[in-house]
């Protein structure tokens, strides 16, 4: 017999479909070029926010060092497509094997430390980068890297923003494959029973080790390729764009969404981004009011709008029955 796909798989993919239709024509509707940019800015920022929420969101491990990881990536392809002439397409590789290497390093000390020693570590580590990077000559210290070329695609310079608007939308329809693979695999049970219950997870002959790991690799390498991604969508990089305050940016997202919930990241990148280029008209107090929206979010919508659309959608279904039986 030929196994049937469920109903709850059919109606998780209907909003992604949607919002590929949407994507693919939106160019169409929007001409303005800003708008356009803003919306590459929000794509390359939700595969770093794919990452985090399977270390904060969902594995439970706060991680305030995606600017640092971010900052790796970009680095790592400018660098050798500026300084070595290396394709970017080949430079994208290295970039991986970077964000390999900083999960495995930044998710050892997470076996030792927890809470708020485990953020500090990954605020160090952001830090770190981002001065060393800022006092390394040999990489253009604060003047940056400039000059670093775009991806070529059967040799066609992807030079314009809405070519690289289109390009970005197959990268994101990539990564949100593998993060829905991810999220429904044995993986995103495990990182989830690592932020519920840790105990239980090695009562159950889970290694907790290899888990807390695996989290940290998996948000590295996608905030390395999305790093690496931003470097040829700028043309140019230098230390001062990877502060904290981008670590918290990515953390806001996901947390605005909702955590741990794949329609939570895109609304939460979606919604951050262009927040602050609407409240443009207040003026000086556009920042008071946008810290103002996102702290009352996080005071008395701790589960983001996914869950105000859940709660809303679950009222709807069992409010007629109650009715009838009264």
């Amino acid at each position: 017999m030929k196994s049937r796909i469920p109903r709850s798989r059919y109606l998780f993919f209907l909003p992604a479909v949607g919002i590929l239709i949407v994507a693919l024509i939106l160019p169409s509707i929007v001409s303005n070029d800003y708008v356009i940019h803003l919306l590459n800015t929000a794509m390359i920022s939700l595969i770093a926010v794919y990452g985090l929420n399977f270390i904060t969101g969902m594995a439970g491990q706060v991680n305030l060092g995606t600017a640092g990881i971010f900052c790796v990536g970009a680095y790592t392809v400018g660098v050798l497509t500026v300084m070595f002439g290396i394709s970017p397409w080949l430079a994208l590789i290295p970039a991986i094997v970077m964000g390999l290497l900083i999960g495995i390093l930044l998710g050892y000390p997470s076996l030792r430390v927890h809470g708020v020693f485990l953020t500090l570590t990954t605020v160090a580590f952001t830090e770190i980068v981002r001065l060393g990077l800022n006092n390394w000559r040999w990489v253009g210290a604060a003047t940056g890297l400039k000059n670093i070329p775009n991806y070529s695609f059967f040799g066609t310079e992807i030079r314009s923003r809405i070519q690289f608007y289109y390009f970005m939308i197959v990268f994101v329809v990539i990564f949100s494959i593998i993060t829905y693979r991810i999220i429904h695999s044995k993986w995103g049970r495990a990182f989830i029973a690592v932020r519920d219950n840790m105990e239980a997870v090695e009562s159950c002959g889970i290694s907790l080790s290899r888990v807390k790991i695996t989290a940290f690799t998996i948000a590295a390498v996608f905030g390395s390729v999305a790093g690496a991604l931003h470097a040829h969508s700028q043309n140019y990089i230098n230390p001062v764009s990877f502060t904290m305050e981008r670590s918290t940016l990515f953390v806001i997202m996901m947390m605005f969404g909702g955590v741990g919930n794949m329609y939570g990241c895109i609304l939460g990148v979606l919604i951050i981004t262009l927040l602050p280029e609407i409240l443009r008209g207040l003026g000086n107090y556009y920042q008071l009011v946008y810290a103002l929206i996102v702290l009352l979010f996080a005071v008395f919508l701790p589960g983001g709008i996914v869950s105000m659309i859940r709660n809303f959608v679950n009222n709807a279904k069992t409010g007629k029955p109650n009715e009838q039986k009264e």
